[in-house]
């Protein structure tokens, strides 16, 4: 299987930390966030990654290079302006031509991806989201998750009092190639646009529920955020 690490992001929220620097470069435990990333998809399996870029592009190649270092092969794709979270993939269409894997490169997680994996194609759906328990969530995508593991609803950043359920999109997606096809040209985000439409369509997604606390996940969206992350990862085995 193929990944692409999400990795474009501005992190505005995060300055001055990211003024010189890509969000998912900023250090926990020693590493750059994209750095444990990319070792939890080779403890996967998964050798072959392309990476979008955009602020600060020269951080991540000249830290990756072309991934031999860290036993991958890695492909970049620079995003002069944003193309957002789906849009990123349109590029990458020739090297997406088979079941992949997209990882929001600005988080940190201890998801088990083989799980995840095995989920997917036991479900036969167009693509598996993985979903972790947050109360509360205003900052994220909300999921609604019916029988049989499908996802029936989704909003992203929901208002107070939108808030309709407690299961919260990870920024982990297996998906078929298939769903390139749904994403229109132009700036194009999962969350606000991609995933609430297929879900109108009838397309068949579905939720992979993260088992707490064997599954972790942390946002590192505010400079609290990230101290409180750099203060938890030390319990944990980040690969």
């Amino acid at each position: 299987m193929r990944a692409v690490i999400l990795a474009a992001g501005e992190g505005q929220r995060l300055r001055p930390l990211t003024d010189d620097l890509p969000k998912p470069m900023l250090r926990i435990a020693g590493k750059p966030i994209l750095e444990h990333n990319i070792r939890l998809l080779t403890s996967s399996g998964i050798e072959e990654i392309a990476v979008n870029t955009h602020h600060r592009p020269e951080a991540i190649s000249e830290y990756f290079g072309d991934g031999a270092a860290f036993g991958v092969r890695m492909t970049y794709s620079h995003e002069v302006e944003l193309h957002g979270t789906a849009g990123a993939l349109l590029p990458l269409c020739e090297f997406l031509s088979s079941t992949f894997l997209v990882l929001y490169g600005d988080n940190l997680t201890t998801c088990d991806l083989p799980a995840l994996f095995r989920f997917h194609h036991s479900k036969g759906g167009v693509a598996s989201l993985a979903v972790y328990r947050r109360e509360g969530a205003t900052a994220g995508g909300i999921v609604a998750i019916g029988e049989g593991d499908r996802i029936e609803r989704f909003l992203e950043k929901p208002g107070e009092d939108q808030i309709f359920s407690s299961w919260v999109n990870a920024g982990i997606m297996v998906c078929e190639p298939s769903i390139l096809e749904r994403i229109p040209s132009g700036f194009s985000d999962f969350g606000k646009d991609v995933i609430p439409k297929m879900i109108s369509d009838g397309a068949a997604i579905f939720a992979y529920r993260m088992a707490d606390p064997q599954e972790r996940l942390w946002w590192i969206d505010s400079p609290e955020d990230y101290e409180r992350t750099k203060a938890d990862v030390h319990e944990w085995d980040l690969h």
